[in-house]
C-alpha cells in the first residue's frame, strides 16, 4: 500500500475510502470505519521498538541454529536433530529442492529481513536517508510474505504430540530460541507500519535534498 500524495490521508486497503490520520497521537490506532480493516497505528519510538526486536530476533536464530533442536529416543536408540542438520538431511535424502525449500522459508528469507530492517530502523533513528532504503523496504515488504516462521513453528509443536507417543522427546535449547526468534519476528513485522515508515522516509528525502 503506498501513501497517498498528502501524508495526512490514508486510503483503505481494503474498500479505498479516504481518512485523515493528522490529528494522531502516540499509541492511537485508525481502522476504517467502512470494513473495520487496519489502518495505521502511531508510536513516537516505533523504529526503537523495530531495531530492538529485529537485533533480537536475529540473536535468538544464531541460538535456534547453534544447538540441538530435538531428540528422539526410542528402543535404546537416540537421534539428535539441529536445524541445519534438518536442511542436511533433506539434501542426503535426495529431497534437494524441498531442502531448499525448509532453509529459505524459515530460515533465510526471515534472516534477510530482519536483517534489513535491523539497517533500515537505525538509519531512521539516525535521521539519514540513502538512495537504497525506498527499493531495500520494498523488497522486505515483499519478502516477509514468503516467511513461515510461526507455521514452522506450529507445524513443530502439533508433531511434537503425536511423536510423543512413539518415543520421548527431549526438547533442546534451540527449540526455545527458534521460538523466541518466532516471536521477534512477528513483533518486528508488525511494528512496521507501513504509512508511518513511508511518511518518515519522504521527510528525511527531502531534508536531504533541501540541505
Amino acid at each position: 500500500m503506498a501513501a497517498p500524495a498528502d501524508p495526512s490521508l490514508i486510503a483503505c486497503p481494503c474498500c479505498d475510502l479516504l481518512f485523515d490520520v493528522s490529528g494522531m497521537r502516540h499509541g492511537e490506532k485508525a481502522s476504517c470505519s467502512r470494513c473495520g480493516d487496519f489502518l495505521t497505528r502511531v508510536r513516537d519510538d516505533g523504529f526503537q521498538r523495530l531495531q530492538s526486536y529485529a537485533l533480537s530476533g536475529l540473536v535468538c536464530l544464531m541460538i535456534g541454529s547453534a544447538f540441538p533442536f530435538l531428540s528422539f529416543k526410542s528402543s535404546g536408540l537416540e537421534n539428535t536433530m539441529s536445524l541445519p542438520q534438518t536442511v542436511e538431511q533433506l539434501y542426503a535424502q535426495g529431497r534437494p529442492d524441498l531442502a531448499f525449500l525448509v532453509a529459505g522459508f524459515i530460515i533465510v528469507i526471515p534472516a534477510t529481513v530482519l536483517v534489513l530492517l535491523l539497517a533500515l530502523s537505525t538509519c531512521m533513528i539516525r535521521q539519514r536517508f540513502y538512495d537504497w532504503m525506498i527499493p531495500v523496504t520494498r523488497l522486505v515488504f515483499h519478502m516477509q510474505n514468503w516467511a513461515m516462521v510461526e507455521v514452522f513453528f506450529i507445524g513443530v509443536m502439533v508433531s511434537l504430540v503425536k511423536i510423543a507417543h512413539m518415543a520421548t522427546v527431549v526438547i533442546g535449547i534451540s527449540f526455545w530460541g527458534y521460538g523466541a526468534f518466532a516471536l521477534c519476528f512477528v513483533a518486528s513485522v508488525s511494528n512496521l507500519d507501513r504509512l508511518q515508515y513511508w511518511n518518515e522516509i519522504e521527510r528525511l528525502a527531502g531534508l536531504k535534498h533541501a540541505g
